[in-house]
């Protein structure tokens, strides 16, 4: 009979799994790689759709219209006697309300998320930032409501000549809607910079705030860069907001007091009407969907293509 002294020397036993189990583990991963590949594969197939209808029906509009027209003419007609197709109209006023919104949102953004990453206490930031993504969640129709009946007539109080629909707080309110993206994505990037930056900046005799701008945001100019360009294509397809409160006149927009109307304003007008689907009045819908993708992708492919070339590896 061996001793208790012999089982201890032999050492821990081993556990070796069952064949169920394996088997059991095995086919709980296979599932789950599926499901992700079919949700990854969805969203993708659906962009290639909806890809594919502009472009369809863009091309029965571009054998109608020359494309030189249509980036050149200074005016939009397209439901008028004597049609005209000049996208530049549009593509103005949507240019316009985005340029103010990052007039808005950039210097805020940044402030904020350069406070939360390097001043604020972490109770305080737990709680600003739920707070900031409550406000990404409101609908676009309340913040369109907002701009038109409350902050029109403030600004028409100290401001000559506010028009009561225009462009100026069109784009104040699509600035605050795309404010959380851009604090969020820079506030990541910030404390993503390591901790020794930080102290060799405090050795050196920096403040915290001479740390913050001179250390910590040059390192993550990249993330908070790219945060830029996202917060700018959010703010290039924003709809109810321009629809309701820039107003939907089509000329081109160089008076921010005026109203104007945009490629999203647009397509919504012409939506609620009653056009036939082979005129080619309806088939503008599509072409001028197609401008605001092909603006929107190239603002995402050149945020994606900055943070990847000028990302620091730490």
């Amino acid at each position: 009979m061996k001793s208790s002294s012999s089982f201890l020397d032999a050492g821990p036993v081993p556990l070796q799994p069952s064949d169920a189990f394996l088997r059991r583990r095995h086919a709980i991963d296979s599932g789950i790689r599926i499901v992700l590949f079919v949700a990854a594969a969805l969203s993708v197939m659906v962009t290639f759709g909806i890809l594919y209808v502009l472009l369809s029906e863009s091309v029965k509009f571009f054998t109608q219209v020359s494309i030189v027209d249509f980036l050149t003419d200074t005016q939009w007609t397209p439901v008028f006697e004597e049609k005209h197709f000049g996208i530049m109209t549009l593509l103005s006023g949507t240019l316009m309300t985005t340029a103010i919104a990052l007039i808005v949102a950039v210097p805020a953004g940044t402030i904020l998320a350069l406070y939360l990453s390097e001043f604020a206490k972490p109770r305080l930031r737990e709680a600003v930032k739920p707070f900031l993504e409550l406000i990404a969640g409101v609908p676009t129709v309340a913040f369109g409501y907002f701009a038109l009946l409350f902050l029109t007539p403030i600004f028409q109080s100290f401001i000559p000549g506010l028009a009561r629909f225009n462009l100026l707080v069109s784009g104040v309110v699509i600035g605050i809607m795309i404010l959380p993206y851009i604090v969020s994505m820079s506030e990541d990037a910030m404390r993503a910079v390591p901790d020794s930056l930080r102290e060799g900046a405090y050795a050196l005799g920096f403040t915290r705030l001479q740390t913050g701008l001179k250390v910590v945001t040059p390192a993550a100019l990249s993330g908070v860069t790219a945060a830029y360009l996202l917060g700018m294509s959010r703010a290039v397809g924003e709809t109810m907001v321009v629809a309701i409160a820039a107003g939907q006149q089509a000329r081109i927009a160089t008076n921010p007091l005026e109203g104007a109307a945009t490629i999203t304003s647009y397509i919504v007008q012409l939506s609620m009407g009653d056009l036939p689907h082979d005129s080619i009045a309806y088939q503008t819908i599509f072409a001028a969907g197609l401008t605001l993708f092909a603006l929107t992708f190239s603002f995402n492919l050149f945020a994606f293509w900055l943070r990847k070339r000028y990302r620091e590896a730490y």
